[in-house]
């Protein structure tokens, strides 16, 4: 199988142009490339495919094999592929997502390379039901809501940006303990299909300071559709603009909630290596 390693603010994926290539049984073949000691190495697999309704259709999987609906460092890499081989030819393109069909802007540099991307996330969706959540009402919105875990209390806030996302505030997240309490939270009840879980540290109104917990991946560098839940999230508590600069653990992101209630986010793709492995 031909492939290209790529990353987005280092949320790194293995993509596959299913232009050309086909791929049987994604999910075992996403845990095999993941894996960094005896595969490629990444947070998951990308599949770039075809689509009847965009210019470009996205399939992730995560390490674990599971499919997730969105990834949004992955959809900028997706859109710099597609433009930097020749897939499409414009900079303004569109993209299937289990999340419903996105806009990307594309913006190169001297060498006619994308570098940056700017993508419509769509408008957040903040109800139980929508997430999805447990708990009643089901059209009620989930903001700063008490989550007991290991006789801590934790105050949440509940955002889908076409995947689900939990984001926590705390004071120290360079110190915060992740990987303790990431899975437990991942995983509660509350959550029937998982939850990727966003632990925060404002900086001001205007910046922050993003560590992630991605469903099925476990701790990442960054996550593009949580730093947009992380936005709005802000918002909702009170806490931030709506335009904001989000800095994860691989690189900052730009946010912005807008006026016509779409989240826009921008950030950098970058190819890394291509490469062909056995399967």
């Amino acid at each position: 199988m031909k492939f290209t390693k790529m990353h987005g603010a280092g949320n790194d994926y293995v993509y596959v142009n299913c232009f050309e290539e086909t791929v049987e049984n994604p999910s075992e073949v996403a845990i095999k490339v993941s894996n960094r000691n005896f595969g490629i190495g990444s947070d998951g697999l990308i599949l770039i495919m075809p689509s009847d309704k965009a210019d470009v259709r996205m399939r992730m999987f995560n390490s674990d094999g599971s499919e997730s609906e969105m990834c949004g460092n992955g959809i900028r890499c997706v859109a710099k592929y597609a433009f930097d081989h020749g897939i499409v030819d414009k900079k303004e393109i569109t993209a299937e997502t289990g999340a419903g069909i996105l806009t990307l802007q594309l913006f190169t540099g001297s060498d006619n390379k994308v570098e940056l991307v700017r993508v419509n996330m769509g408008k957040p969706r903040l109800t139980k039901q929508e997430i999805p959540m447990l708990g009643e009402p089901v059209d009620g919105k989930t903001v700063s809501q008490p989550l007991n875990i290991l006789h801590t209390t934790f105050n949440i806030t509940t955002v889908s940006m076409g995947n689900p996302h939990c984001v926590i505030f705390v004071d120290d997240v360079e110190n915060f303990q992740v990987e303790k309490y990431g899975p437990l939270i991942e995983n509660h009840d509350i959550f029937p299909r998982r939850t990727n879980v966003e632990f925060v540290q404002i900086i001001s109104r205007s910046e922050v300071r993003q560590r992630t917990w991605e469903r099925g991946a476990g701790e990442t560098l960054a996550c593009g559709t949580g730093a947009s839940a992380v936005c709005v999230a802000g918002v909702l508590n009170g806490l931030t603009e709506k335009k904001i600069l989000n800095h994860l653990s691989g690189g900052d992101l730009e946010l912005e909630w807008a006026e016509d209630g779409h989240l826009y986010m921008t950030g950098p793709a970058t190819e890394v290596f291509s490469g062909e492995i056995a399967l």
